[in-house]
Protein backbone atom coordinates (compact mmCIF):
# COMPACT_ATOMS: atom_id res chain seq x y z
CA UNK A 1 0.00 0.00 0.00
CA UNK A 2 1.40 3.51 -1.24
CA UNK A 3 0.96 6.60 0.96
CA UNK A 4 -1.77 7.88 -1.22
CA UNK A 5 -3.59 4.60 -0.87
CA UNK A 6 -3.35 5.02 2.97
CA UNK A 7 -4.31 8.41 2.57
CA UNK A 8 -7.54 7.51 1.05
CA UNK A 9 -8.20 4.53 2.78
CA UNK A 10 -7.50 5.33 6.24
CA UNK A 11 -10.45 5.55 8.94
CA UNK A 12 -10.60 5.86 12.67
CA UNK A 13 -10.93 2.63 14.87
CA UNK A 14 -12.53 2.42 17.87
CA UNK A 15 -12.62 -1.48 18.55
CA UNK A 16 -9.85 -3.44 19.00
CA UNK A 17 -9.09 -8.24 18.91
CA UNK A 18 -7.36 -7.21 22.02
CA UNK A 19 -3.93 -8.38 20.56
CA UNK A 20 -0.95 -7.22 22.05
CA UNK A 21 1.60 -5.62 19.37
CA UNK A 22 4.15 -8.01 17.70
CA UNK A 23 7.65 -6.95 18.09
CA UNK A 24 7.78 -6.55 14.46
CA UNK A 25 5.03 -4.29 14.70
CA UNK A 26 6.56 -2.17 17.59
CA UNK A 27 10.02 -1.78 15.91
CA UNK A 28 8.14 0.13 12.77
CA UNK A 29 6.23 2.13 14.71
CA UNK A 30 9.34 3.12 17.13
CA UNK A 31 11.00 3.84 13.91
CA UNK A 32 8.01 6.07 12.20
CA UNK A 33 8.56 8.22 15.14
CA UNK A 34 12.13 8.06 14.98
CA UNK A 35 12.26 9.15 11.83
CA UNK A 36 8.63 12.09 12.06
CA UNK A 37 9.79 15.15 11.44
CA UNK A 38 8.23 18.38 10.80
CA UNK A 39 8.91 22.10 9.83
CA UNK A 40 6.97 24.12 12.33
CA UNK A 41 9.39 23.96 15.24
CA UNK A 42 7.49 23.59 18.95
CA UNK A 43 7.81 21.10 21.57
CA UNK A 44 6.43 17.48 20.75
CA UNK A 45 7.21 13.73 22.60
CA UNK A 46 5.77 10.74 21.35
CA UNK A 47 5.95 7.31 23.51
CA UNK A 48 4.25 4.44 22.68
CA UNK A 49 3.03 2.02 25.68
CA UNK A 50 1.76 -0.70 25.98
CA UNK A 51 -0.85 -1.03 29.35
CA UNK A 52 -2.61 -4.87 28.29
CA UNK A 53 -5.80 -5.54 28.92
CA UNK A 54 -5.47 -7.52 32.28
CA UNK A 55 -7.55 -6.30 35.25
CA UNK A 56 -5.43 -3.05 36.86
CA UNK A 57 -3.56 -2.67 33.84
CA UNK A 58 -6.20 -1.43 31.27
CA UNK A 59 -6.36 2.37 31.33
CA UNK A 60 -10.15 4.05 31.39
CA UNK A 61 -11.39 4.45 28.10
CA UNK A 62 -12.31 7.87 26.53
CA UNK A 63 -14.70 7.79 24.06
CA UNK A 64 -15.88 4.06 22.90
CA UNK A 65 -12.05 2.58 22.30
CA UNK A 66 -12.74 -1.15 23.28
CA UNK A 67 -9.73 -4.02 23.17
CA UNK A 68 -7.09 -1.57 22.82
CA UNK A 69 -4.17 -2.68 25.01
CA UNK A 70 -1.43 -0.41 23.15
CA UNK A 71 -1.59 3.34 23.26
CA UNK A 72 0.98 6.61 21.51
CA UNK A 73 1.01 9.37 24.30
CA UNK A 74 1.96 12.61 23.12
CA UNK A 75 3.08 15.31 24.87
CA UNK A 76 2.84 19.08 23.66
CA UNK A 77 3.89 22.31 23.90
CA UNK A 78 0.50 24.38 24.59
CA UNK A 79 1.61 27.24 21.38
CA UNK A 80 0.83 27.19 17.91
CA UNK A 81 4.06 25.77 16.75
CA UNK A 82 3.27 22.89 19.01
CA UNK A 83 0.29 22.06 17.60
CA UNK A 84 1.13 21.94 14.14
CA UNK A 85 3.62 19.90 14.89
CA UNK A 86 2.01 17.50 16.34
CA UNK A 87 -0.58 17.20 13.41
CA UNK A 88 2.33 17.12 11.11
CA UNK A 89 4.89 14.63 13.00
CA UNK A 90 1.96 12.42 14.22
CA UNK A 91 -0.35 11.87 11.18
CA UNK A 92 3.20 10.36 9.79
CA UNK A 93 3.15 7.39 11.90
CA UNK A 94 -0.66 7.02 11.88
CA UNK A 95 -0.41 6.14 7.87
CA UNK A 96 2.62 3.98 8.66
CA UNK A 97 0.28 2.10 11.19
CA UNK A 98 -1.95 1.81 8.51
CA UNK A 99 -0.14 0.64 5.95
CA UNK A 100 1.11 -2.28 8.99
CA UNK A 101 -2.67 -3.39 8.60
CA UNK A 102 -3.21 -1.06 12.29
CA UNK A 103 -5.96 1.12 13.03
CA UNK A 104 -5.64 4.06 15.45
CA UNK A 105 -8.02 7.07 16.55
CA UNK A 106 -6.95 10.24 17.48
CA UNK A 107 -8.41 11.17 21.26
CA UNK A 108 -7.57 15.28 22.48
CA UNK A 109 -8.81 15.41 25.98
CA UNK A 110 -7.77 15.98 29.47
CA UNK A 111 -5.78 13.41 30.71
CA UNK A 112 -4.51 14.51 34.51
CA UNK A 113 -5.00 11.64 36.86
CA UNK A 114 -5.72 9.14 34.41
CA UNK A 115 -4.38 5.60 33.93
CA UNK A 116 -2.28 7.33 30.92
CA UNK A 117 -0.81 9.95 32.99
CA UNK A 118 0.16 8.02 35.96
CA UNK A 119 4.33 7.76 36.25
CA UNK A 120 4.77 9.51 33.25
CA UNK A 121 6.88 12.69 33.32
CA UNK A 122 7.31 15.20 30.41
CA UNK A 123 9.54 17.63 29.04
CA UNK A 124 9.20 21.28 30.17
CA UNK A 125 6.52 23.27 28.91
CA UNK A 126 4.92 19.91 27.61
CA UNK A 127 1.48 18.32 28.53
CA UNK A 128 -0.09 14.87 27.61
CA UNK A 129 -3.15 16.59 24.93
CA UNK A 130 -3.37 13.48 22.74
CA UNK A 131 -3.55 9.66 23.13
CA UNK A 132 -3.74 7.27 20.34
CA UNK A 133 -4.86 3.10 20.58
CA UNK A 134 -2.98 1.13 18.35
CA UNK A 135 -3.79 -2.39 17.15
CA UNK A 136 -5.62 -4.83 14.82
CA UNK A 137 -9.02 -3.33 13.90
CA UNK A 138 -12.21 -5.72 14.95
CA UNK A 139 -15.43 -5.13 13.30
CA UNK A 140 -17.09 -1.25 14.85
CA UNK A 141 -19.87 -2.17 17.39
CA UNK A 142 -23.04 -0.85 16.58
CA UNK A 143 -22.45 2.10 18.73
CA UNK A 144 -19.45 2.98 16.82
CA UNK A 145 -21.15 2.68 13.61
CA UNK A 146 -23.96 5.13 15.16
CA UNK A 147 -21.06 8.05 16.17
CA UNK A 148 -19.37 7.60 12.79
CA UNK A 149 -22.67 8.31 11.59
CA UNK A 150 -23.55 11.29 13.90
CA UNK A 151 -19.87 12.77 13.33
CA UNK A 152 -20.70 12.59 9.34
CA UNK A 153 -17.08 10.98 9.54
CA UNK A 154 -17.62 9.88 6.05
CA UNK A 155 -18.89 13.11 4.57
CA UNK A 156 -16.24 15.65 3.34
CA UNK A 157 -17.10 19.44 2.38
CA UNK A 158 -17.18 19.81 -1.56
CA UNK A 159 -13.62 20.16 -2.83
CA UNK A 160 -14.96 23.76 -4.76
CA UNK A 161 -15.63 25.11 -0.98
CA UNK A 162 -12.27 24.44 0.27
CA UNK A 163 -9.88 25.21 -2.26
CA UNK A 164 -10.20 28.73 -4.15
CA UNK A 165 -7.53 30.23 -7.58
CA UNK A 166 -6.49 33.60 -7.40
CA UNK A 167 -9.26 35.00 -4.64
CA UNK A 168 -11.77 33.34 -2.68
CA UNK A 169 -14.41 34.17 -4.92
CA UNK A 170 -13.03 31.61 -7.79
CA UNK A 171 -13.33 27.61 -6.47
CA UNK A 172 -9.83 25.53 -7.79
CA UNK A 173 -10.58 22.87 -10.23
CA UNK A 174 -9.74 19.60 -8.99
CA UNK A 175 -7.50 19.10 -11.95
CA UNK A 176 -5.21 22.15 -11.04
CA UNK A 177 -1.47 21.22 -10.82
CA UNK A 178 -1.94 21.13 -6.88
CA UNK A 179 -5.27 19.26 -7.36
CA UNK A 180 -3.90 15.86 -6.16
CA UNK A 181 -2.63 16.70 -2.62
CA UNK A 182 -5.79 19.25 -1.45
CA UNK A 183 -7.71 16.82 -2.33
CA UNK A 184 -5.49 14.70 0.15
CA UNK A 185 -5.84 17.47 2.43
CA UNK A 186 -9.95 16.90 2.11
CA UNK A 187 -9.67 13.03 3.02
CA UNK A 188 -7.80 14.39 6.09
CA UNK A 189 -9.10 13.26 9.35
CA UNK A 190 -10.49 16.34 11.93
CA UNK A 191 -12.05 16.19 15.06
CA UNK A 192 -15.88 16.11 14.78
CA UNK A 193 -14.93 16.25 11.14
CA UNK A 194 -15.08 19.80 11.48
CA UNK A 195 -12.50 20.79 8.26
CA UNK A 196 -11.02 24.07 9.56
CA UNK A 197 -8.57 24.13 7.11
CA UNK A 198 -8.67 26.35 3.74
CA UNK A 199 -6.52 27.14 0.98
CA UNK A 200 -5.91 29.41 -2.28
CA UNK A 201 -3.76 28.44 -5.20
CA UNK A 202 -1.61 31.73 -6.84
CA UNK A 203 0.68 30.75 -9.12
CA UNK A 204 3.24 27.88 -7.62
CA UNK A 205 1.91 29.22 -4.01
CA UNK A 206 -0.62 27.79 -1.81
CA UNK A 207 -1.70 30.07 0.60
CA UNK A 208 -3.36 27.90 4.09
CA UNK A 209 -5.98 29.59 6.28
CA UNK A 210 -8.22 28.35 9.11
CA UNK A 211 -11.11 28.67 10.97
CA UNK A 212 -10.65 28.29 14.85
CA UNK A 213 -13.50 25.85 16.01
CA UNK A 214 -12.05 23.87 18.58
CA UNK A 215 -8.72 23.72 20.64
CA UNK A 216 -8.06 20.99 17.99
CA UNK A 217 -8.40 23.33 14.79
CA UNK A 218 -4.61 23.65 14.96
CA UNK A 219 -3.86 19.98 15.28
CA UNK A 220 -6.14 19.33 12.50
CA UNK A 221 -4.66 21.41 10.05
CA UNK A 222 -0.95 20.01 11.17
CA UNK A 223 -2.48 16.78 10.02
CA UNK A 224 -3.91 18.03 6.41
CA UNK A 225 -0.76 19.82 5.84
CA UNK A 226 0.99 16.47 6.62
CA UNK A 227 -1.03 14.95 3.89
CA UNK A 228 -0.18 17.96 1.40
CA UNK A 229 3.13 17.14 1.70
CA UNK A 230 3.12 13.66 1.50
CA UNK A 231 1.82 13.88 -1.65
CA UNK A 232 3.68 16.17 -3.27
CA UNK A 233 6.96 14.28 -2.26
CA UNK A 234 5.29 10.93 -3.26
CA UNK A 235 4.89 12.93 -6.81
CA UNK A 236 8.73 13.78 -7.05
CA UNK A 237 7.50 17.55 -6.48
CA UNK A 238 9.02 19.31 -3.66
CA UNK A 239 9.17 22.57 -2.05
CA UNK A 240 8.35 24.37 1.78
CA UNK A 241 6.46 26.15 4.00
CA UNK A 242 6.75 29.50 5.12
CA UNK A 243 5.23 32.72 6.50
CA UNK A 244 4.51 34.69 3.92
CA UNK A 245 3.76 38.35 5.16
CA UNK A 246 2.70 39.15 1.70
CA UNK A 247 -0.15 36.36 1.55
CA UNK A 248 -3.89 37.54 0.53
CA UNK A 249 -5.70 38.56 3.32
CA UNK A 250 -7.82 35.85 5.43
CA UNK A 251 -11.67 35.08 4.58
CA UNK A 252 -14.26 36.21 6.98
CA UNK A 253 -14.07 34.18 9.94
CA UNK A 254 -10.46 32.85 9.35
CA UNK A 255 -7.13 33.18 10.67
CA UNK A 256 -3.84 33.00 8.07
CA UNK A 257 -1.60 29.91 8.56
CA UNK A 258 1.15 29.47 6.42
CA UNK A 259 2.28 29.25 2.41
CA UNK A 260 4.05 26.53 0.55
CA UNK A 261 5.94 27.56 -2.23
CA UNK A 262 6.88 24.93 -4.66
CA UNK A 263 10.39 24.86 -5.94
Amino acid sequence: MDIIEAMRERRSVRSYKGLALTDYQRQMLTQAVEESWSPFGGRLTIRLKHFGLEAGCRPGTYGMIKGAGDFFLLGMGADEASALTAGFRFEQVVLRAWQLGLGTCWIAATFRGSDFARGETWPDGEKLRIVCPVGVSAAPTTLERITRFTLGSRKRKPFGELFHEGDFGHPLSPDSRFGEALEMVRLAPSSTNSQPWRALVCGDSVHFYYKPKSEASLVDCGIAMCHFLETERFRGRYGSFVRDDAAPEAPSGCRYLMTYKAE
